[in-house]
């Protein structure tokens, strides 16, 4: 018998009416004869009462001193919450369920409160479940230590705890569910005419999350990665096929095929600082100082740009003042200024292919907007800009690259109507 996760988020959940298009989804996999493992998340988002943004703004704002042990301990209880609802539910629609804790799960963690990673996970309790025919509902984005301390693993944790159930437990597929169709060559938000993506490799999805795409979280894709897990992510609630992430044929599955056209979709990051240091004023020694004590601070850099005569990287906005401080006490004269986005072109196909940054560029020009740095590797290119030229900045890009494969077969292409690929 085949085994498949299912993963529903926040927004699956957040009334009744979703959570039946949940069970839904539960029960015609079990009905079709797989065993089932749900992984869920606290249910809805900030000002829910069992979100967990909702419920840390209730320690936050309960006046007492933060501890992170504690704080991992009550938003461990949103997931506990769904859980149980959940498995309630399905057994309402008369399948046998039980809801499982992180704990009572075996998903063992370091003891990094509030950002820990999964060590092993002891798998004989869900086995003995699925053995008994029970659809097993588990607790996502927390986990025990060995000491037995209950941890957190990070916003969009339960992305992760999925992935890894679907590697230990050998899952045929893992399915993720959201309030979104598909992966979207950019935000529908911005750009209307986005379209779907219908397969990914998943260096692009990696890619596309760790450059500001909502679509899974880059720990729980790069798991996924290292043990060949396909992924599936649909819609609550819809019969859309979705978009399957993947890199090798799977039974009954589409395969990703690495495509001919250039950019897969466009990302889009706001809320940054620039900071430009005056390097000609600075030793090699004196610059690596600088930004070991930003690392130290917890400050995250990013769209690094080194030259003889200056130093430049991106930090988030709300770090500004804070990094700022640190390099004026190191006795260094810094230019941080906020306002900044980063806008982000994916795609396999850009490895080798000439002309893209000019085109880029090109685009950009027209929009009206003016860039600031550029950062780029085979699988992506960035572009700092003005935040508030993004929504211009992605239209125009999406624009530009929204063309089919060029008339010679030169390879020049982007973004696609992507075939089925059916096995």
């Amino acid at each position: 018998m085949h085994l498949v996760i299912q993963k529903f988020g926040g927004s699956s959940l957040a009334t009744p009416q979703k959570r039946q298009q949940a069970v839904e989804h539960i029960i015609r996999a079990k009905e079709a004869g797989a065993q089932v493992v749900v992984v869920v998340s606290a249910m809805g988002r900030r000002g829910d009462p069992y979100a967990t943004d909702t419920l840390l703004a209730f320690y936050q704002e309960a006046g007492g001193k933060e501890l992170p042990r504690e704080a991992d301990l009550l938003l461990s209880c949103g997931e506990v919450i769904s859980a149980a609802v959940m498995a309630s539910a399905i057994a309402g629609c008369g399948h046998a369920a039980v809801a499982l804790t992180g704990t009572q799960a075996g998903i063992v963690t370091d003891g990094v409160f509030g950002s820990a990673e999964i060590v092993r996970i002891s798998k004989e309790n869900i086995c003995r479940r699925l053995q008994d025919n029970q659809i097993v509902v588990v607790t996502g984005f927390q986990g025990i230590t060995p000491e037995g301390e209950i941890t957190t693993l990070g916003r969009g944790g339960s992305d992760i705890t999925a992935v890894a159930l679907g590697v230990a437990l050998e899952a045929e597929v893992v399915e993720i569910y959201s309030d979104v169709d598909a992966v979207m060559t950019a935000d529908p938000q911005l750009v209307p005419e986005a379209r779907p993506i219908t397969d990914l490799g998943y260096h692009e999805v990696l890619q596309m999350a760790r450059e500001g795409a909502k679509v899974l979280h880059p720990r729980a894709v790069d798991l996924a990665l290292r043990y060949n897990v396909p992924l599936l992510l649909k819609k609550t609630g819809s019969s859309k096929p979705g978009t399957l992430v993947s890199h090798q044929k799977a039974e009954g599955f589409r395969a990703y095929t690495a495509r001919q056209n250039v950019v897969t979709g466009i990302t889009h990051v706001t809320g940054l600082a620039q900071v430009r240091l005056p390097a000609a004023d600075m030793t090699d020694l004196q610059v690596e100082e600088v930004l070991q004590e930003l690392s130290a601070a917890n400050i995250s850099i990013d769209l690094i740009s080194l030259s003889p005569g200056e130093k430049m990287f991106t930090i988030t906005a709300r770090d500004a003042e804070k990094a700022q401080s640190i390099i004026n006490k190191l006795g260094f004269k810094a230019a941080v200024a906020g306002g900044f986005a980063k806008v982000t072109l994916v795609g396999a196909g850009m490895r080798g292919v000439p002309g893209v940054m000019a085109r880029i560029l090109s685009a950009l020009n027209k929009a009206g907007t003016t860039v600031m740095q550029t950062a780029d590797s085979h699988l992506n290119i960035s572009c700092l800009i003005p935040e508030k030229d993004v929504s211009k900045a992605v239209r125009a890009l999406h624009s530009e690259f929204s063309g089919t494969v060029a008339a010679n077969g030169d390879g020049d292409s982007a973004l696609q109507e992507e075939s089925e690929n059916l096995v």
